[in-house]
């Protein structure tokens, strides 16, 4: 933790937007579990894959393409050690946890769940984790249970074990819930639902920046992030999945790259990965990611993870002292999202003023409409934390909220 508290000044300049003005304050961004900002090594490195080895990759036999390929490719090894996966071949390269999920619904669960089947989500889902298997389920007469959860916002074991059965095909769940911060007890999870000999995918778009993630040690059969929330490019995502899932599995998308041979009467498919990578990918934004994993490796994952856990008991510590703000997710264990609502004032109406103010938070349903109607409400606000937030920031943006108060007379 010293290493983060003593460096913070530090991390913040390798941020550029942090230096910016909005409304004439220096920006507070508290947005990161929608996306995060990008260090100047990220931004750099998509710059020089523009700029200095620009061509296509999997397909060139001249300097250049070659250049690009190894960039691109060396990614893929990178990202295979650092959720520590057994082969490079399980990492599939897709545009986000949403294609990610898309892709395993439309492969493996096409496959493999039939009319009376059942798919198990939570309550805690991203849309993201919900619509691909709705989708699927209708299409093909199956039936999505839907786990509860409790008034704390931990999922309920007890019901997840009971909705546990033989016509159980997939089960899909958050790592951590980006509405209650949630951190779901994943690999007791895992090892409950394989017990049954159901397969599990596990949502970690909030989870892979915030905490180490190991793919050997959790056995789950897939799992799914995205590279904007851990301080790289937008537009790329990654899928891991068990070898021998992925190579039962039929492509989820056809075209160039993702074959060995074609003709008229019979195309093969390319091997793992590139089976389900069709089509030119996001090249830069890949060796951004790594640049990203590269970034997060230096700080050390778990240093970070013991600073935004201080900066989370700081947040809810002094997000208690106002009169009539109201924290939702009270789970035991929190990963660094605080979602409130300020009795008498819209949600929506704090983000605006707080955004005057060059302070940004969230506000609405959060991609996670079910969540917040589970507890009676129709909005929110989140204030979702980074390693590059201060105590000094989290104290500005709670004088903020009380001036908000004042103003709409609560």
């Amino acid at each position: 933790m010293n290493k983060i508290n003593i460096s913070i000044n530090n991390i913040r300049q390798d941020f550029p937007q942090l230096s910016n003005l909005y409304s004439g304050n220096r920006l507070i961004y508290l947005d990161n579990a929608s996306t995060t900002q990008k260090p100047k090594c990220v931004i750099d490195k998509t710059i020089e894959a523009y700029t200095m080895y620009c061509a296509n990759v999997h397909r060139g036999a001249y300097y250049l393409s070659e250049l690009s390929n190894y960039e691109y490719e060396s990614c893929r090894k990178a990202v295979a050690e650092f959720i520590v996966a057994q082969d490079v071949c399980e990492i599939i390269f897709v545009k986000g946890v949403t294609e990610a999920i898309n892709l395993v619904a439309s492969t493996y669960g096409q496959a493999n769940v039939n009319f009376g089947d059942e798919v198990l989500v939570s309550y805690m889902e991203h849309h993201s984790n919900i619509v691909p298997w709705q989708i699927l389920c209708n299409k093909v007469g199956a039936t999505l249970k839907v786990i509860p959860i409790t008034k704390l916002g931990e999922l309920n074991l007890k019901k997840l074990r009971q909705y546990l059965n033989k016509k159980t095909k997939i089960v899909a769940l958050a790592h951590v819930s980006n509405v209650l911060g949630t951190i779901n007890p994943i690999k007791e999870i895992i090892d409950m639902v394989h017990a049954q000999g159901i397969k599990i995918l596990i949502d970690g778009a909030q989870a892979v920046s915030h905490m180490s993630v190991n793919m050997t040690e959790l056995d789950c059969d897939f799992y799914a992030f995205s590279c904007h929330k851990m301080n790289g490019p937008t537009g790329v995502g990654v899928l891991y999945g068990k070898k021998t899932l992925l190579e039962q599995m039929p492509p989820y998308q056809s075209g160039g790259d993702m074959i060995k041979t074609v003709n008229f009467k019979k195309t093969v498919y390319a091997k793992l990965p590139f089976k389900f990578e069709a089509g030119t990918p996001n090249i830069a934004g890949v060796i951004g990611l790594k640049a990203a994993i590269k970034y997060l490796q230096k700080l050390d994952l778990y240093e970070i993870e013991n600073y935004e856990k201080e900066l989370l008991s700081f947040t809810i510590e002094i997000f208690g002292k106002i009169p009539g703000l109201f924290i939702i997710g009270e789970a035991k264990h929190k990963s660094s999202i605080i979602s409130f609502i300020v009795k008498g004032i819209h949600p929506h109406d704090i983000c605006t003023i707080l955004d005057h103010k060059g302070i940004s938070i969230r506000a609405g349903h959060l991609c996670a409409q079910p969540t917040v109607e589970y507890f009676g409400l129709s909005a929110l606000c989140r204030v979702s934390l980074a390693f590059y937030n201060t105590k000094e920031e989290i104290y500005k943006c709670a004088e903020a909220i009380k001036q908000v108060k004042k103003v709409m007379h609560a």
